[in-house]
């Protein structure tokens, strides 16, 4: 576990990896982040990207012995760029942004790309998350193209 000491805060941040457990508090995140989801459909979501530890990982941030947050992060091999990885969700409790867990999580998501061989990393955030946008650019990530998106269902 990294620790770091929390801004205005005796408390410290621990990054570690998701278990199922975690399952019901990475749900409650999950919904303050826009994408509700209930502790069984968590569970499940949770147990599948456990058993593919190369593919991805779920990091979580911990303080005072509380999960604050959690990032996942996966390696796609594309054709057409070297292998990178990507941020595919970040979410800090609304109660506890600003003190840097959300930065810690960042740090170990792009320790575990560089382990698998990453060449980059990247990032998707939608357009009206303009507090993500400025802290993805504190954080070194460089604003490179604005696209639209599309999704059909299966």
């Amino acid at each position: 576990m990294l620790f770091r000491e929390m801004a205005g805060s005796d408390a410290k941040i621990g990054i570690r990896r998701a278990r199922l457990g975690d399952a019901r508090i990475v749900a409650e995140l999950s919904g303050q982040l826009g994408y509700p989801a209930t502790e069984k459909e968590m569970a499940e979501r949770l147990a599948k990207l456990i058993r593919r530890p190369r593919e991805g990982v779920v990091l979580i941030a911990e303080a005072s012995g509380e999960i604050v947050g959690w990032l996942h992060v996966s390696a796609t091999p594309l054709l057409e760029v070297p292998l990178r990885a990507e941020v595919n969700g970040l979410v800090v409790d609304e109660k506890q942004r600003s003190a840097g867990a959300g930065a810690k999580l960042l740090e170990a998501a792009e320790r575990w790309a560089r382990a698998k061989g990453c060449m980059g990393m990247s990032v998707r955030s939608n357009v009206i998350r303009e507090r993500a946008h400025g802290f993805y650019s504190r954080n070194g990530y460089e604003h490179y193209k604005t696209q639209k998106a599309f999704r059909k269902p299966l």
